[in-house]
């Protein structure tokens, strides 16, 4: 690149991270990130202690998803895929989930094949999975170790997915699956708020399986991921096809040279962003907002000005999309996982043996 870089280079192309310096490890935020560090260790120090305890469900199976990384790493996809790869091998399948980002607290249990909560009940990731894999039951709330009562009591469930749970130490689980992005790795190694991780690198010892998300081409060595002897399985992420805004689904080329703008709410948008220009899309312009956010009517009519003025379409995330409003028109690419290696460790993890059909 010359001169400046735009706007949409930045995110293709992000600087490189400045050094450390003696002034930034004296800063306010390296003190709030040693003060997070330190209620995290000494959480994590009393349940490796056994003076905090998890409680166990007896007779239903936990699978635990979940991340180091605060966003974009890739869970989501992960658990849709284990989900429909349980369903398929006729297990009873529950996703325990928070709802972030949604107004309500009150507990909320429903499947895709029936009438679907509000995005401001349920949040976001919540009603996705529930589109996708419409054979899951979903239970949205806090209390993660109620829900699982739940399942297994009043639904008669023997599997459930507990999303985004790894730091979520209070509901017993049969496995520890943490979503590693080779892309990005763990950033920098620190903390919240000086770095990207809510636990230190050390918490990937409790993890029983690594689901390493491949990055394009060869990836660079993960120093946080030497010396560890956890199974992995090493996946693939990629476009399966293009909805339109009726909800037909069209070829992954359905686009390839057509102009669009691209709208995401996603904690990291490059992935998004390259993903259509993988697919042969021309990028005109792109709007982009923090993750989960919640689309105002005027931020809509401003993408649709723009839109109008670039000629070109609307295209979008599938999680992104169960928070735009009936009758917005835009093109939904969805995402598929492809298992590369591991396969084997995946099985067990989930608790299934012989031949694993369609894997």
């Amino acid at each position: 690149m010359t001169g400046s870089p735009t706007a949409l280079e930045r995110i293709f192309y992000p600087p490189a991270p400045e050094p450390w310096t003696r002034r930034a490890l004296l800063s306010p935020l390296a003190l709030l990130s040693w003060t997070y560090s330190g209620a995290v260790r000494l959480r994590g120090a009393l349940y490796d202690s056994g003076l905090l305890r998890a409680e166990h469900v007896e007779g239903l199976r936990v699978i635990s998803i979940g991340n180091l990384n605060v966003g974009g790493t890739g869970k989501t996809p992960a658990v849709l895929h284990l989900a429909e790869l349980l369903i398929r091998e006729g297990r009873k399948v529950g996703i325990l989930t928070r709802g972030y980002g949604r107004e309500s607290q009150q507990p909320l249990t429903f499947k895709g094949t029936e009438p679907l909560p509000a995005v401001t009940e349920a949040g976001d990731e919540p009603l996705l999975l529930a589109r996708r894999c419409p054979g899951a039951r979903l239970f949205v709330g806090a209390d993660r170790v109620a829900a699982a009562l739940r399942a297994r009591d009043d639904f008669g469930l023997d599997t459930v997915l507990l999303d985004d749970g790894f730091q979520h130490r209070r509901l017993h689980r049969d496995e520890d699956l943490v979503v590693v992005d080779e892309a990005v790795g763990l950033g920098n190694g620190q903390l919240l708020p000086r770095g990207p991780l809510r636990e230190p690198p050390s918490a990937l010892r409790r993890a029983t399986l690594l689901w390493l998300r491949a990055a394009p081409g060869d990836a660079a060595p993960n120093p946080w991921l030497e010396g560890l002897s956890t199974p992995r399985v090493r996946t693939r992420y990629g476009p399966t096809g293009w909805w339109d805004p009726s909800g037909t689904e069209h070829a992954t080329t359905a686009l390839e040279g057509r102009p669009v703008l691209a709208l995401a709410g996603l904690a990291r948008p490059g992935g998004f962003l390259k993903t259509v220009t993988t697919l042969g899309a021309e990028v005109r312009d792109a709007a982009l907002f923090p993750d989960h956010h919640r689309f105002s009517a005027d931020e809509l009519r401003q993408v649709e000005a723009r839109a109008r003025e670039q000629g070109a379409l609307i295209v979008t995330t599938e999680k992104d999309a169960v928070r735009l409003p009936p009758g917005f028109e835009a093109w939904v690419v969805r995402l598929g996982v492809e298992v590369l290696e591991g396969e084997a460790h995946l099985k067990r993890a989930l608790g299934l043996s012989g031949k694993t059909r369609d894997l």
